[in-house]
C-alpha cells in the first residue's frame, strides 16, 4: 500500500509577510545632511593631509575622489536648501 505524501504549496515556499511603509520622516533631514556636509569635507583634509605621502599616481586618485566629494557636497547643500523650503511650508 502507497502512502500519500502531504505538502505544503505556499507562495514559492514563503510565507509572505505584510508590511506598512514607514511614514515618511524628514524632521532631522536637514541635520543630517549638514553633518554628512562636515563629514564629507573633514575626509576631504584628510585625503590631502595624505597627498604628501603618496606616489604620484595614488596624488592623482585622490585629486579625482576629493573633486566627487565636491560634487556631493554640492548635491548635499542644494537638498538643504530643498528640505528647509520644504519645513517653511510646513512639511514635517
Amino acid at each position: 500500500m502507497m502512502k500519500e505524501r502531504m505538502t505544503d504549496h505556499k507562495e514559492g515556499g514563503n510565507v509572505m509577510a505584510h508590511h506598512r511603509p514607514n511614514p515618511d520622516d524628514r524632521s532631522d533631514n536637514i541635520e543630517k545632511l549638514q553633518d554628512m556636509v562636515q563629514n564629507t569635507i573633514e575626509n576631504i583634509e584628510k585625503a590631502e593631509e595624505t597627498m604628501q605621502f603618496a606616489s604620484p599616481e595614488e596624488r592623482e586618485q585622490i585629486r579625482e575622489k576629493n573633486k566627487r566629494r565636491e560634487e556631493a557636497i554640492a548635491a548635499m547643500r542644494a537638498e538643504i536648501k530643498d528640505e528647509a523650503a520644504a519645513r517653511e511650508n510646513g512639511y514635517r
